[in-house]
């Protein structure tokens, strides 16, 4: 018969006892008569005032006596006492001043009873602490596992998620399909002299299906899938991660072949020696144990050890190099075609309209993770449910992405009539110098309706995928950011406070130029700065200007260089199409938002900025005279080809967006 099932039970029937006990000793106590001294106690029986009298011993010795008006008093003796009063009473009693006698009841002492009242209370006090230390772990039976992992093992009766539900990271699946393959088939790769990798990191923004690719292996992988998080190694106690490191891989390779999960692994794995906690921190001792379970003394292990995180720049070094982590597989955002098939794969389950397109979806969607399509779709059902629709309809997902990307719409917010004014020249102004530029993304929206912190934004998007940004691109990009606040100059001649993001982002933009992509002529192809701060003193704290006063206000410099001279492009464009800003204002506090057919029809007429002249790099070096070669070249990228722009630029067809692509916002205040 299994003892622990009557473990609790006793525990709680003891607590039980002591609390009645406890209980019952506070409330008899509260019916006491009025406690005397000794000395007084006895001056009453001398006076004959007492008719009655009972003496008690035991653990409490005392005398209560009953006066001759009924009144009761008690009072304690010693010991020594207890004789001398018996013979008093029986004194007074014989004389016949005792109306109703008296009694003692001075029980025989036990010797075993003071032993249990010493003890018992210790006894109680012990189950007590054992009973909660077993609450604290987790239930009984946790108390000498403080050590072990928390890993869980894969059920196999859980539902499997299968490489066929990830969609969007094609690179990630071959590789984690190469360690399924040799899990299953080890001998193919041996007859080559192969051998398996001990680690694969998965690293990248997040949303991105890190963890999804994790639960992917595990349903394929038909091997012991063991998951954990790397916070789940770490207590206050030191030692005890280092413990469930080597409990957990005990029990993989015990059930080898085998599979162990980290989720998270920055918790753990980060650089040794960063910060203020020394070498002995828990923290560490759990890295090194660690290091030493993946590419120890024992070399004979045969377990892969996945791990994910979005921080790989704070990782040990000694994490990270060959022998323990042998793969480390980038999984970053989804391409055209791959935003596509994760619309696909979440759209599961859900009653789209026929005229819902989801590749026009996928196109307006640039830059998006997985998990931000997967709202994108979710949000749409929301919406539809709300409406009490029964299909999401293009209306629906078209909300649900503008949800997504600035927030919901601020319908309860009623702005004046001269600020709904503001705000649609602020935006006009956006719009109207993106359209004129020669290297801005097109424009797919503008509102003047407020949603998330913004009074209205200007939604420009590109046509495909880019894979890097060009100098005029990040010009123009400039010039439009400056759009807004020229607008305000030039129509009201007093600017408000809705720039106030549109500054901050431009002034990061310019200072990137200058500092990071050497794209000033003045101080040429130079890094300033170094990113080698350290990420837990503070990224500004540990960090150490490389360069001198004298090169830090050149700097200063040519950022408000960059700056003001987007902004008088911005302010000239403006000025030469005031006709077409005043209409498209007009449109807009008519419709309140315009979509990108409407925008398109409004700016034909619209008067082209002209090009900036041709960038001649280091002041050292001679502009070529010839220009561009003018020769077609075609560059293969996936199957497709890809051109030289008029401008002797090549073009890739698709690929991740490093440009601006999300919509300008109007903040509320500066």
């Amino acid at each position: 018969m299994n003892a622990k099932r009557f473990i609790r039970p006793a525990i709680w029937f003891v607590m039980f006892v002591f609390v009645a006990l406890m209980l019952n000793s506070f409330l008899s106590s509260g019916d006491d008569p009025e406690q005397v001294d000794t000395a007084q106690a006895i001056q009453e029986i001398d006076d004959g005032n007492v008719k009655s009298a009972l003496i008690t011993g035991g653990d409490v010795q005392r005398i209560e006596l009953t006066l001759n008006n009924d009144d009761e008093i008690w009072a304690y003796y010693v010991e020594g006492q207890g004789l001398d009063l018996q013979n008093e009473l029986q004194r007074q009693n014989e004389a016949g001043n005792l109306a109703e006698g008296y009694d003692v009841d001075i029980p025989q002492s036990n010797p075993w009873m003071a032993v249990l009242g010493t003890v018992l209370p210790l006894l109680l006090l012990v189950a007590l602490i054992i009973f909660f230390l077993s609450r604290v772990q987790g239930g009984g039976g946790r108390v000498m596992q403080f050590g072990k992992n928390r890993a869980k093992l894969a059920s196999k009766d859980a539902p499997k998620t299968t490489f066929s539900d990830v969609a969007g990271a094609n690179e990630a699946i071959e590789e984690l399909q190469e360690i399924k393959e040799f899990l299953q088939e080890p001998g193919k790769f041996q007859a080559v002299g192969a051998k398996i990798p001990k680690g694969v990191l998965l690293y990248g923004p997040p949303g991105t299906g890190k963890t999804l690719l994790a639960r992917a292996v595990a349903g394929e992988a038909g091997v012991p899938f063991y998951s954990i998080s790397g916070s789940d190694f770490v207590e206050m106690f030191v030692g005890v991660g280092a413990s469930r490191v080597r409990d957990l891989f005990k029990e993989a390779k015990e059930n080898a072949p085998a599979i162990v999960f980290v989720d998270e692994i920055d918790a753990v794995g980060r650089h040794r020696g960063a910060g203020m906690g020394g070498g002995h921190d828990e923290r560490e001792q759990t890295l090194n144990q660690l290091l030493v379970e993946m590419d120890g003394f024992d070399v004979k292990t045969n377990v892969i050890l996945i791990a994910a995180t979005n921080r790989p720049d704070i990782l040990d070094p000694a994490l990270l190099r060959p022998g323990r982590f042998d793969r480390q597989i980038t999984v970053g955002a989804p391409d055209l075609d791959g935003r596509h098939k994760i619309l696909e794969v979440h759209a599961r389950g859900k009653p789209l309209a026929p005229d819902v397109d989801l590749m026009a979806v996928a196109r307006r969607t640039p830059g998006f993770s997985g998990a931000d399509l997967a709202n994108v779709l979710n949000e749409a059902a929301l919406l539809t449910a709300r409406g009490d629709a029964k299909i999401i309809t293009p209306k629906f997902m078209d909300e649900a992405i503008d949800r997504v990307i600035a927030g919901p719409q601020k319908s309860s917010r009623l702005m004046k009539d001269e600020e709904k004014r503001i705000t649609a020249y602020h935006e006009g102004g956006h719009a109207l110098v993106a359209a004129a530029l020669h290297h801005t993304d097109p424009v797919h929206k503008v509102t003047i309706l407020p949603r998330g912190g913004a009074l209205g934004y200007t939604m420009v998007l590109p046509d495909e995928d880019k894979y890097s940004t060009t100098r005029n691109e990040m010009l123009d990009q400039l010039a439009y950011m400056m759009g807004g606040r020229a607008a305000e100059e030039l129509v009201f001649h007093d600017p408000t406070t809705g720039a106030a993001n549109d500054i901050d982002k431009a002034t990061t933009l310019a200072r990137r130029m200058v500092t990071q992509y050497g794209m000033t002529e003045r101080l040429g192809a130079i890094k300033f700065g170094s990113d080698s701060s350290e990420p837990f003193l503070g990224k500004e704290m540990g960090h150490q200007r490389d360069y001198s006063e004298e090169v830090a206000g050149q700097v200063d410099e040519e950022v408000r260089k960059l700056i003001e001279t987007a902004h008088q492009e911005a302010f000239d464009i403006l000025v030469e199409n005031r006709h077409i800003l005043d209409e498209l204002v007009v449109a807009l506090l008519e419709q309140e938002t315009l979509n990108k057919e409407e925008i398109a029809d409004l700016f034909a007429s619209i008067e082209m900025h002209e090009r900036r002249p041709a960038w001649t790099g280091s002041p050292t070096r001679k502009p070529s005279e010839l220009g561009p070669v003018d020769i077609p070249v075609k560059v293969s990228t996936n199957g497709a080809e890809a051109d030289h722009d008029e401008e002797g630029i090549i073009v890739a067809p698709e690929g991740p967006v490093t440009g601006q692509s999300t919509p300008s916002d109007q903040s509320m205040g500066s």
